[in-house]
């Protein structure tokens, strides 16, 4: 039995799997910074804590050294801590997590799965921003996330597709957070999210791409808070068409929400391009996220704006993010790391 622990600022989620079977899930939400070793151990106490070999978590940020899945020991979890600075809404709930599970059943082996890591494997000329070498030293660089979901999506086609796992492959996680992924042979090569989430695509609540001078402008007017407030919270879908929620769009048919719409559709087509370029053509469409999986009509639109790129299989994939830190944590306990 395996704990995947996805703890979030004021939420907790927990997933027990048996192999690579869920055989129980759990949510406390609203549980405050100071809540999480609480939850967790009412979860332990609940039957989440019987005949647990290990607990695996889900880290957003890993930097450039953490590009793999790991057992935590103290200078693992120092790495982690150490990009606080790269994802400061992110990073600390993980941790807390972390340690929550540490102080609760201090024998336990722990293990991490980075969302960063996938895209480690990008060209450094993908990576590299065009800033001085003293920014660059600092991490200011494309890391990219999502990654454990594309790796989930990878392991499922290998398994699922009879001809095998398309060579070029475009990858859309499609949800309140959104990105593209190019591959290439499962690898990843190109993505649209950049130094944090921010970056990419229209999103549910964050701006995607955006001239770094608005940013500053943004700064200007409303001080760093307050365009980070109106950039990540304030945005996308919801600056546009009043919600966040694209099946409310989808029924709202006011002319902003179908701008709303359209502005989605269009950004994720454009970047699509970008990422065909990356990976020198195209051999298959997946989407993924639950714009990507339960959003027909927004599937179809996106297709038609690529038809350009001549007809490919395209694949719909349930998100399997807690299956895949779970598979790659028992792939660690196998190896007996």
């Amino acid at each position: 039995m395996l704990l995947v622990v996805n703890a979030g600022s004021s939420s907790v989620k927990v997933s027990l799997f048996e192999g690579d079977i869920e055989r129980r899930r759990g949510l406390a939400s609203e549980i405050g910074a100071q809540g999480h070793e609480a939850a967790l151990a009412g979860f332990l106490a609940d039957g989440f804590g019987a005949g647990l070999k290990a607990a695996a978590h889900r880290v957003v940020h890993g930097g450039a050294e953490l590009t793999a899945p790991c057992r935590l020991t103290a200078a693992t979890i120092a790495a982690i801590e150490a990009c606080v600075p790269l994802a400061p809404l992110h990073n600390p709930a993980n941790l807390v997590g972390i340690r929550a599970m540490a102080k609760l059943l201090p024998d336990l082996a722990q293990y991490a799965s980075f969302d960063t890591g996938f895209h480690a494997s990008n060209p450094e000329v993908a990576l590299a921003y065009a800033l001085p070498a003293a920014e660059r030293a600092r991490g200011i660089r494309r890391y990219g996330f999502h990654g454990i979901s594309y790796a989930g999506l990878v392991r499922h086609l290998r398994a699922t597709v009879p001809e095998g796992l398309p060579k070029r492959l475009l990858g859309l996680h499609l949800g309140n957070g959104a990105s593209l992924c190019a591959m290439v042979d499962g690898v990843s090569v190109a993505t649209t999210m950049g130094y944090s989430p921010l970056d990419g695509l229209t999103m549910g609540t964050r701006s995607g791409s955006i001239d770094g001078n608005a940013v500053l402008r943004l700064a200007e007017l409303h001080g760093i808070d307050g365009a980070t407030r109106i950039l990540n919270r304030e945005s996308g879908l919801l600056g546009l068409g009043g919600s966040s929620d694209m099946r409310a769009l989808q029924t709202a048919a006011t002319p902003e929400a179908r701008f709303a719409r359209a502005h989605f559709a269009y950004w994720v087509q454009r970047h699509a391009g970008s990422m065909m370029a990356a990976m020198g053509g195209l051999d298959a469409i997946a989407f993924t996220g639950g714009i990507g999986e339960n959003d027909a009509e927004m599937r179809a639109q996106i297709l038609q704006g690529l038809a350009w790129a001549g007809q490919v299989p395209t694949y719909v994939v349930a998100a399997a993010e807690e299956r895949s830190i779970a598979i790659e944590a028992q792939a660690l306990m196998a190896r007996g790391l």
